[in-house]
């Protein structure tokens, strides 16, 4: 059979709760992905600068930071974690609908501060959510829901293609349309950046193109409202809500139930520090914890190294979504800008079907091995971008397998360090938080670079960054063959104490039986 039939018979016990988590991280992806192609429309709706509107990125990534960095406090019971989601999910529909009247970058910047603290709250529940429920068999089920980010990141840029201006500006004035010509040339690099500033003063035959994106905006707002809804009806079943109570029982009681009553629950020394030094709570408890003392160096590298490689391949998830349109309208590429909005589309789908694929695989391969699959395509495919920098066909050839490799590196990551770590410890909330610092660094980094530098230093980055991902992550393999080893050992030595103990405890029992007949 494909699939094994205790996966099967997990997914059915636990269908409502992994289909609605999964739904919440279609919201993600949905919000994710829109800023690349409409941030010119944006532009001129704000009447900014490039270097100014830049600014939204980074408000929406240092947001999710913090929303990953703390949505761990909402795990502590179901009802807390459903109805963060719920009030994300929701959160993310309403910033949709008010994009369009955001006419200044501050009021923008806001909203998607906003926007992007509810995604990190989803993006941490969600994870960790999956990761209790499945436990060693969580690998699939991540895969799937990291689908669905791409899912939602696909579609995103797709609703957006038909609003986009053919031009970028609007119905602006003339300074407004120069101010973005000017800065588009700047990121190319190019001598006839004059000439094209004059031509953007010509007005056009026939009117001024009127934009049409915040038709886009409204249409995802109602596409996401789906996904609230989804996560309410959740808690109405698990007899949540207090003033709508339901005759179904919960869900995760009889769960809970057996998890609490499974055997082999007493684990060695250092695993049971492990498990007290925070599971899979928030990363600031899991700092501060004092148990942390007592565990082995590389517990601590496990989770640095890990975060630092998806700090990196997250990185280059952001930066590429984020510019590959800047860059395939600049010299050499020089695309029509309706052109290079499609290669958003194509990035996200191939992420989308590289997680699609990535369900099987992870049934049938190791997390570790796909990781080196990952990386390694990962640092080919931008090479090869670079060597063929001139080829505006292998600019979407090298796009879609770009994000072929990325597509799963976090998922496969994740199920990786928790299952090094027996699924103990705080993996989960130091990974997504990586990720999202990942993200946040390098897209400011990699667009102040493009803007200084030129647009070919767009790829150079990308091989300097997935090179140390690389890197790190041989690192981690290190690292995870220590602890294997120390794990080893401390069981050993446990085994031995246990077995002098039962030695001792019989020679006493032995001894007492014999003093009577002496006497």
């Amino acid at each position: 059979m494909f699939v094994d039939e205790r996966i099967v018979t997990l997914f059915k016990r636990n269908a409502h709760h992994t289909l609605t988590y999964w739904s919440v991280f279609f919201s993600f992806g949905l919000c994710i992905a829109f800023l690349g192609p409409t941030i010119l429309d944006l532009q001129c709706q704000t009447q900014s600068t490039l270097s100014q509107i830049t600014w939204v990125f980074f408000s929406q990534q240092f947001c999710l930071l913090i929303g990953s960095s703390i949505g761990g406090v909402f795990k502590r019971t179901l009802f807390s974690a459903l109805a963060a989601l719920f009030v994300s999910a929701l959160t993310i529909s309403v910033i949709f609908a008010i994009i369009p009247v955001c006419n200044n970058v501050l009021l923008l910047a806001i909203a998607m501060a906003v926007s992007g603290f509810a995604m990190g709250i989803i993006d941490t529940i969600a994870n960790i959510q999956l990761v209790t429920i499945y436990q060693r068999d969580s690998a699939v089920f991540l895969q799937a829901l990291h689908f669905f980010i791409g899912f939602g990141a696909l579609v995103s840029p797709l609703i957006a293609d038909p609003f986009l201006s053919e031009t970028g500006c609007g119905n602006h004035t003339g300074n407004v349309t120069e101010t973005m010509h000017h800065f588009r040339n700047m990121l190319r690099n190019s001598p006839i950046a004059e000439h094209n500033i004059n031509q953007s003063l010509v007005p056009h035959e026939g009117g001024q193109e009127e934009s049409n994106v915040h038709y886009a905006f409204w249409i995802m707002a109602l596409i996401n409202l789906p996904v609230p809804i989804a996560v309410l009806f959740l808690m109405y079943r698990e007899q949540l809500i207090p003033c709508c109570p339901s005759g179904t029982p919960r869900l995760l009681d009889k769960d809970e139930l057996a998890m609490e009553n499974q055997p082999g629950a007493e684990g060695s020394e250092v695993e049971q520090k492990e498990h007290e030094a925070g599971g899979h709570g928030d990363i600031f408890s899991c700092c501060r914890n004092d148990n942390l003392r007592g565990l082995p160096i590389s517990f601590f590298m496990i989770h640095i190294l890990g975060g630092m490689v998806l700090f990196m391949t997250d990185g280059i998830v952001g930066a590429y979504a984020g510019f590959v349109y800047t860059y395939g309208v600049s010299p050499p590429m020089s695309l029509p800008h309706k052109t290079a909005g499609y290669l958003a589309s194509i990035f996200w789908a191939a992420i989308t079907a590289g997680r699609l694929l990535s369900i099987p695989l992870s049934y049938r391969f190791q997390p570790v091995r796909l990781l080196v699959f990952n990386l390694a395509g990962a640092i080919v495919t931008v090479l090869m971008l670079l060597i063929f920098y001139t080829s505006n066909s292998f600019l979407f050839a090298g796009t879609f397998l770009c994000g072929l490799f990325l597509s799963s590196i976090f998922p496969c990551m994740l199920a990786y360090t928790e299952d090094i770590l027996d699924y103990q410890g705080c993996a989960t909330s130091v990974l997504v938080t990586s990720a999202g610092m990942g993200e946040m660094v390098m897209q400011v980094v990699v667009g102040s670079i493009i803007q200084t530098e030129g647009s070919y230093s767009f790829l150079l980055c990308g091989m300097i960054i997935a090179c140390l991902g690389f890197i790190f992550f041989i690192g981690l393999l290190l690292f995870h063959r220590m602890h294997r080893n120390y794990l080893t050992g401390t069981k050993k030595k446990s085994a031995m104490v246990e077995e002098r103990a039962r030695e001792q405890n019989g020679s006493a029992q032995t001894e007492q039986k014999q003093e009577p007949g002496s006497s």
